[in-house]
């Protein structure tokens, strides 16, 4: 059995996720990682920052809302991400439609026990419907736009009877949440800056047009775990599993299709390609400075191997990442940005002065970039919370 030691993995995590080299494009980059997070609106574009030389804002906003060769898509763990348009089929195939079925029933009962419909399935297409219709005829709208305009998204319910946190809440974004990812729209235009998120909502055949045949889901399944396995492989079944948000009998039925191999992750049994097995040669000393919520650290389940102590300090309580900073291959901190809006490091490790200067002047670098933009993570992680 091939032998991955924690090393090697970190050299593999170098070169396969463009730290260590830079990628070639923002497609490429995008197809290679499946996807880039997007929850936190300036995560894609940070993240592309630290693998793209000279990448500007406008190289995503050209693919997102002029080309539409990519687009903002809720997938994998109810995850928001920017997907490449011609992997869409493949995504909603394996993905999407999973999260759909679950956020219709959800919503659903929801409806019902608010008493804004007896028949919530009724009230809930009736609604979708008119969504639809309404984008078809009037172009990208804003969600407040819509609700405004068509009665058949008021109503309200409480997500949390008797709680601090709960209240009157409405329904109507939940209903796009609900036709967004089921494929029927589609985020368009942002109305905001690239740190912030305020979409126009368009109807996805307006939008993108003839975006593919729909897949089929077990190809689609392959063809995702395959992509996911060579770059950030090799990796265990919980890794997988919880990567892409599915169940333990969807996961090895997707790592027999592709048939993927067992190989040693130092005592613990994981899979990798059986074409992919190569030994990984150590890369050249190599720093960066990733964002909250980067698809490199929100990677795998199981972390330890380059998280060393600092999961505590670098992730909140939910599992969201804050910004952090690596040294060849390990995360050894964070950053943040100062009163003048400068980058200044967080470093929890010693990585001796090289290391030091070379983060350095990626922070450096990164301050003239953001040229006074202030970064402020979605999901703050208790290092970047103490600064």
């Amino acid at each position: 059995m091939r032998t991955f030691t924690s090393a090697e993995r970190r050299a593999r995590l170098a070169r396969r996720h463009f730290l260590s080299r830079p990628g070639s494009s923002v497609p490429g980059v995008t197809a290679d990682f499946v996807g880039l997070h997007a929850t936190d609106p300036a995560t894609p574009y940070l993240s592309l920052w630290a693998r793209l030389p000279g990448f500007t804002v406008s190289d995503l906003d050209t693919q997102l809302y002029q080309q539409r060769t990519a687009v903002k898509h809720l997938a994998m763990r109810r995850t928001l991400w920017v997907v490449r348009t011609e992997d869409l089929p493949a995504v909603q195939a394996a993905a999407s439609d999973r999260v759909a079925d679950n956020e219709r029933r959800r919503l659903i009962a929801d409806a019902q026990k608010a008493g804004v419909a007896t028949d919530g399935s009724l009230w809930l297409d009736t609604a979708c419907d008119a969504v639809v219709a309404h984008l078809r005829e009037h172009g990208p709208t804003p969600a407040a736009h819509l609700r405004a305009a068509l009665p058949a998204l008021h109503g309200n319910y409480d997500p949390a009877p008797g709680k601090s946190w709960g209240g009157e809440t409405p329904l109507a974004p939940r209903v796009l949440t609900v036709l967004g990812v089921r494929g029927d729209i589609v985020r368009g235009p942002n109305e905001g800056t690239w740190t912030t998120s305020r979409p126009r909502w368009a109807a996805m055949s307006d939008w993108l047009g003839d975006a593919g045949a729909a897949a089929e889901s077990e190809l689609a399944r392959a063809q995702l775990v395959r992509t996911w396995l060579r770059t950030f492989g090799p990796a265990t079944v919980t890794d997988i599993k919880w990567w892409f948000g599915n169940t333990l009998t969807w996961t090895r039925h997707a790592l027999r299709d592709i048939e993927a191999v067992e190989v040693d992750l130092d005592g613990t049994v994981g899979y990798a390609l059986p074409d992919d097995l190569d030994v990984e040669p150590e890369p050249e000393p190599w720093g960066a400075l990733l964002p909250g919520l980067d698809v490199t650290t929100m990677g795998w389940f199981d972390r330890d191997w380059y998280l060393g102590g600092h999961r505590s300090q670098v992730f909140d309580s939910n599992g969201n990442a804050g910004p952090t900073a690596w040294w060849n291959g390990r995360v050894v901190g964070g950053w943040g940005q100062g009163a003048d809006g400068r980058v200044e490091l967080h470093l929890l490790d010693e990585i001796g002065r090289d290391g030091t200067r070379q983060l350095q002047r990626r922070a450096d670098a990164l301050t003239e970039w953001l040229a006074g933009v202030r970064i402020k993570p979605r999901f703050p992680s208790p290092l970047s919370k103490a600064r």
